[in-house]
């Protein structure tokens, strides 16, 4: 298994600037084989980046609220005349477990980690937070992992106004011991990573659908407009973060949070912040 395989991100900006540079020098000296060299240096070098630009899928109808369990109410019932993008059928079962009674009345929010919360590197960085060993084909490998800066305040807050879940593409084997370091206040009620995503054209979607909760107060909060390409109306952005410590994001939305906290429709809340 590629040691990067088991992280899912972004292209860092930095990286492609040098991979840029690359092509150029090699399609110089051998512009003989122009055509030929420059697909396969293409292709080789960003086979293992994923393509975020994702045309979604065709509309259909959308499902009434929050869908019943395939394997106890069949099919969902669909409305009349709302378009939305598509989504897999419902789930026998559901990826969260029933409300806890401290979350009772609470929206969900789902957070993303690489590139929203923390920066991985199996490169090694002097100031890392955390180092955590994974182990990849029978060998131990180290993870250098950066914290995006007000991740701490960040957390505690989210925890104190939401029904929080962590949500990765990433495997378990990386995601839960970062989890494990970066969450010590036990703000996270469930952790889902790769294996419940739905891969959809080449990319790991996060499909709120199948979380069991009213989609009319879930949140997600994620780098990747992919990863929410089913329910963009859900969805507050970020900006992909790997090494700035200046970054001020994560503290600039918690007063847009706590609005959201107290909606009964976070949709109707996002669709107006996104007018302005």
């Amino acid at each position: 298994m590629d040691n990067t395989s088991i992280i899912t991100q972004v292209a860092n900006p930095k990286d492609e600037e040098l991979i840029s540079s690359s092509q150029e020098k090699v399609s110089q000296s051998n512009s003989s084989l122009k055509k030929h060299r420059n697909r396969s240096i293409f292709t080789h070098i960003f086979c293992c980046f994923r393509n975020y630009n994702v045309e979604p899928p065709s509309p259909i109808s959308k499902p009434c609220g929050l869908p019943a369990p395939a394997e106890e109410n069949g099919p969902a019932p669909k409305c009349d005349q709302v378009e939305v993008f598509p989504v897999p059928s419902s789930p026998a079962k559901y990826l969260l477990p029933e409300v806890s009674v401290s979350d009772c009345g609470k929206n969900c929010v789902v957070i993303d980690l690489d590139e929203t919360l923390v920066h991985s590197s199996f490169k090694p960085i002097n100031n890392a937070d955390f180092i955590v060993p994974v182990e990849i084909d029978g060998t131990i490998h180290q993870v250098f992992v950066l914290k995006r800066p007000h991740v701490d305040e960040f957390l505690q807050k989210m925890g104190e106004l939401f029904e929080c879940v962590l949500f990765t593409a990433s495997l378990a084997k990386y995601a839960d011991p970062v989890a494990d370091l970066l969450d010590r206040w036990g703000v996270f009620r469930a952790r889902l990573f790769r294996e419940s995503c739905v891969f959809h054209r080449g990319n790991y979607v996060k499909d709120l659908g199948r979380l069991g909760r009213q989609l009319s107060k879930v949140i997600i909060v994620d780098n990747s407009p992919a990863s929410y390409i089913f329910h963009p109306e859900n969805a507050v952005p970020v900006q992909s973060w790997f090494d700035d410590m200046a970054d001020t994001e994560l503290l600039d939305l918690l007063p847009v949070f706590e609005g959201l906290s107290r909606e009964e429709d976070v949709t109707t809340m996002l669709q107006s912040l996104r007018a302005r």
